[in-house]
């Protein structure tokens, strides 16, 4: 069977909504040339893979279906390409990297800055995660490496995790709290009032509401934050108590106006933060060097330190 990868990239593009003439222009080929590539591709494959509607050409049952494994395909053929490339200059590849949010203040612009200094050429694609509970990383994503809380579960087709750092937690009160003076206190203490607690999609989230449940409560939730600055903003403002991060140099972020940070006595009042990968997805020369960079800097311990909490 002689397919051609012209003729499936061709396919592909019709499949993801761009039409013919389009395809025939921007790969510089004559309209019915294109047409006679695809109907040459179905004749390959056996079963119609577009039908027309109107002037727009849709993909049939078995279309969508065989799209699936031309992405893989292609993928695959893309990432091979890449890799020959990097291996002739890998110090300029690309590298993919999805984070939480809470992240961006302290660790991903640590670990950016000090990689860009050392591989000025390999450029970096930092993406938020929306979703925090989902594994941005994964045989069939583009995500080469991930820094999250989120532990995947053992096993070979999980991804690869590796611990950075233990962020602490603290407790955020109000400015005119009765505890606002105390340096330390056990969650239990401040059980009977109300919480402002992050989104559902948030790691964090997970992490504080096991925390209350280890306390012997179920935290009665006044507010739900979005982020982290709006979650100090409504305890600043005395719509409740909070567990956010400690101050990382920025995770809590700036210092608000009467916004008291405790620690917390409890135990596991602390968050391992790591980096994850995809063990079935072959990793490009660029992507091995950040994440070994990531880990050489966890080893080192030269990764940012909290500072006084205030």
């Amino acid at each position: 069977m002689g397919m051609e990868t012209e003729t499936l990239r061709w396919f592909q593009l019709v499949a993801d909504g761009v039409t013919v003439t389009e395809v025939s222009q921007t790969e510089t080929v004559s309209q019915p040339a294109v047409s006679r590539a695809l109907a040459r591709l179905e004749r390959d494959v056996g079963a119609p893979l577009l039908r027309r509607e109107g002037r727009v050409l849709r993909l049939t049952h078995a279309g969508a279906t065989f799209k699936q494994h031309v992405d893989a395909v292609l993928h695959h053929l893309d990432d091979g390409l890449a890799a020959v490339q990097q291996i002739l200059d890998p110090e300029t590849g690309t590298v993919t990297i999805a984070f939480q949010p809470s992240l961006g203040t302290w660790l991903v612009p640590d670990l950016v800055s000090s990689f860009r200094a050392l591989h000025p050429q390999v450029r970096l694609d930092l993406r938020t995660k929306t979703d925090e509970t989902v594994p941005e990383v994964g045989a069939g994503s583009v995500v080469d490496v991930e820094l999250s809380t989120l532990r995947p579960p053992p096993g070979p087709e999980h991804p690869r995790w590796r611990s950075l750092v233990a962020e602490p937690l603290r407790l955020l009160v109000g400015p005119r709290h009765r505890l606002a003076d105390a340096d330390a206190v056990a969650l239990e203490e401040v059980a009977d009032e109300p919480f402002v607690m992050i989104r559902h999609t948030s790691l964090l989230r997970r992490h504080c509401e096991q925390l209350c449940t280890e306390a012997g409560f179920s935290p009665d939730i006044a507010f739900v934050a979005d982020d982290l600055p709006t979650l100090r903003g409504y305890v600043a403002a005395g719509l409740g108590v909070a567990v956010a991060p400690t101050l990382w140099g920025g995770s809590v972020a700036a210092p608000v106006s009467g916004l008291h940070v405790l620690g917390l006595t409890d135990r596991g009042a602390t968050r391992d933060v790591g980096l994850s990968w995809a063990p079935r997805r072959r990793m490009l020369p660029a992507a091995e060097l950040f994440r070994e960079h990531a880990l050489d800097r966890a080893r080192a311990e030269a990764l940012p330190r909290p500072v006084n909490r205030g």
